[in-house]
């Protein structure tokens, strides 16, 4: 796969997951077409131009940054610039995209500045496509903590006695799952027409 198609896929993903997390993203800059991505970002596009920044819907005044470092191996050095223009733009979070695996000080990096700046890291191969798109993948949803309350005071249970769910799943990353919250999966059932399970993040 080439340069260009590549980026744009990536690029796509990351606003479908962005726009799944509550964030607001228009139809049209999702659907944006590879012709259209070219006619914007050249037909190689520099990696610091695909940056995106969004705020939430429901909270203008919480914003996530997309970065592409152009970096093949980001280390230590790229991770502190970044967290840089975090605290200029004033965001405490962002998703960082690229190539290959960080290396092991860029990554103890990422830690340490948590919890002030919350930084998740995907490699391009894993937003090729949306996994959420998969017909094997079920609907998931995550709960806001008034729902969260209302489902544990229902069945009279604690958060722990409910299925768990990895914050490292594939899914749970993509909708930037924390430890502690509760998803929604719905499946479908061929008895009951849907069948809905909650999952606790750990």
């Amino acid at each position: 796969m080439d340069n260009l198609t590549r980026l744009w896929r990536v690029r796509r993903t990351c606003l479908q997951m962005l726009n799944d997390r509550g964030y607001l993203v228009s139809q049209e800059e999702i659907n944006t077409t590879k012709d259209q991505f070219r006619d914007r970002f050249g037909e190689n596009p520099r990696k610091d131009d695909l940056t995106i920044l969004v705020p939430k819907q429901d909270d203008p005044t919480e914003q996530v940054f997309v970065f592409f470092p152009e970096e093949q191996k980001v280390g230590v050095k790229t991770i502190k610039l970044l967290a840089e223009r975090m605290k200029d733009e004033k965001v405490n979070r962002a998703v960082m995209v690229t190539a290959v695996k960080f290396t092991p000080f860029a990554k103890s990096a990422l830690e340490d500045m948590r919890p002030k700046y919350q930084i998740e890291h995907f490699l391009e191969s894993e937003l090729l496509v949306n996994i959420t798109e998969h017909i094997l993948v079920p609907e998931h949803r995550i709960l806001s903590p008034e729902e969260k309350r209302t489902l544990l005071d229902r069945y009279k249970i604690k958060e722990t006695q409910l299925p768990r769910i990895q914050a490292s799943d594939a899914v749970a990353r993509y909708l930037g799952l924390q430890r502690g919250q509760v998803v929604r999966i719905v499946r479908p059932s061929e008895t009951a027409g849907r069948y809905v399970t909650y999952r606790f993040c750990v």
